[in-house]
């Protein structure tokens, strides 16, 4: 495996801004926001992507999107939000660890650029 600057965060190596953390899941604040709310919550375990989820990991999966409803509550994302994971290089991934975006605060069009 490739070093890994999710795993890093998730091991305390790097600092992040932290909104959420257990031992199967991490949210944080994105550093490259792109709306007034940006935050990502991934599974502390290295998985590479969406095509990655399996019978072993879609529990903490599930346990990501359980953490992304409380989140969006806590924060006051009531008239809505957008959820976004990126899986592989022509979606437009750029760090190989599962993770999704969380994106409020703003008016969302579709289909996005």
């Amino acid at each position: 495996m490739d070093h890994c600057v999710f795993c890093d965060i998730a091991d305390g190596k790097l600092k992040a801004k932290i909104l959420y953390k257990d031992e199967k899941i991490m949210a944080f604040y994105d550093l490259e926001a792109v709306a007034p709310i940006h935050f990502l919550v991934m599974s502390r375990a290295h998985i590479v992507s969406v095509k990655a989820i399996n019978k072993e990991n879609s529990s903490t999966v599930s346990g990501i999107f359980e953490v992304i409803a409380a989140l969006a509550k806590k924060l006051e994302l009531v008239d809505g939000f957008r959820v976004v994971a990126n899986s592989g290089k022509l979606a437009g991934q750029t760090v190989n660890h599962l993770h999704f975006h969380v994106l409020g605060g703003r008016v969302f069009e579709w289909p996005p650029g």
